[in-house]
């Protein structure tokens, strides 16, 4: 099971205890994948979803918070044939209407009171509702990415003012989330893993949430050491390169005009360099009677420098 898939899966088996937040819930499923149709005449309230974790979870909430005689059919997509949809239908007049003054469809005179938003403002005017509805929404339309390769959540709105609704409402939690259009669709996404984390504190995906927090731990760690590796890597090869530029530099001058040509402590820095290819300055240093420091020691192979290079224009000329 993907990331995503696992996170829906523990989403599924949440259940609120407030029933406002049953019904904020509820609103946000129905607002994403619910129809209110005309069947043979008959007023029928479904839910069509290929996501069994969102239909257990439709389904049961239909139980708890209405007591509606829900059921639940599996038909075969044919335009894929290897995908199931399932449908969850009301049909009772009366539960029906119960359910669209709940989460604002209609009012008591059975009129369309439905906006170009998501949700009724009235169904989340608390932070708790808000969070249940974020639940309904990811669970309905949403996708997360795989941590391991990258951070990114999204919830696929139909029409842009439902997604700034969602926006809106997921933003309440301090978040920052943006909005894309891709195609016909406007797409709700948060793209920080850190962000995500907080994501999943909002809608109460706890186990989830620890498992995002291991994976990111390790690739902070791996990056880490990277950076360290990269780091240590560039300055071994920084220091191989100025140890070759200097032998080099010492050879020319002893090819032109011989060591004992330079003073004593130069001469002496040159032998050692000669001596010790591979060593440091610091190291170096140590080596020389009395001991020198790092920054002498790269005084003295910089004159060493100076030298060669004084010699190789005086050949040109």
């Amino acid at each position: 099971m993907s990331f995503s898939g696992e996170v829906k899966e523990e989403l599924s088996r949440q259940f609120h205890k407030s029933r406002h937040c049953q019904i904020a819930e509820i609103a946000a499923i129905l607002s994403f994948v619910g129809k209110s149709e005309e069947i043979q005449g008959k007023k029928t309230l479904r839910v069509y979803t290929e996501n069994i974790s969102l239909a257990r979870k439709y389904f049961l909430l239909m139980r708890k918070t209405f007591h509606a005689n829900v059921s639940i059919a599996v038909r075969q997509n044919v335009y894929l044939h290897k995908s199931r949809i399932f449908v969850i239908s009301l049909t009772v007049p009366e539960e029906i209407r119960r359910v669209l003054l709940s989460v604002k469809w209609q009012n008591e005179k059975g009129e369309d009171i439905r906006t170009l938003g998501l949700v009724n403002r009235i169904l989340v005017q608390n932070s708790c509702c808000r969070r249940a509805f974020i639940r309904g929404a990811f669970l309905s339309a949403g996708s997360m990415s795989d941590p391991e390769k990258s951070y990114h959540f999204e919830v696929v709105c139909n029409g842009q003012q439902r997604a700034a609704q969602l926006q809106e409402i997921i933003n309440s939690f301090g978040m920052d989330a943006k909005i894309v259009q891709r195609k016909k669709s406007h797409v709700v996404y948060l793209k920080e893993g850190s962000q995500i984390v907080d994501m999943l504190n909002v809608m109460e995906a706890h186990v989830a949430l620890m498992n995002l927090e291991n994976v990111r731990i390790l690739k902070e760690m791996r990056n880490s050491v990277n950076r360290q590796v990269n780091c240590e890597t560039a300055n071994i090869n920084k220091t191989v390169s100025a140890a070759v530029k200097q032998i080099e530099d010492i050879n020319y001058i002893q090819s032109v005009r011989g060591l004992d040509s330079l003073s004593d402590s130069l001469k002496e820095i040159a032998l050692l360099r000669l001596a010790y290819p591979e060593a440091a300055l610091k190291e170096l240093g140590t080596y020389l009677n009395p001991p020198v420091g790092k920054s002498g020691v790269n005084h003295r192979l910089r004159k060493l420098c100076e030298i060669a290079e004084d010699l190789r224009q005086t050949g040109k000329e």
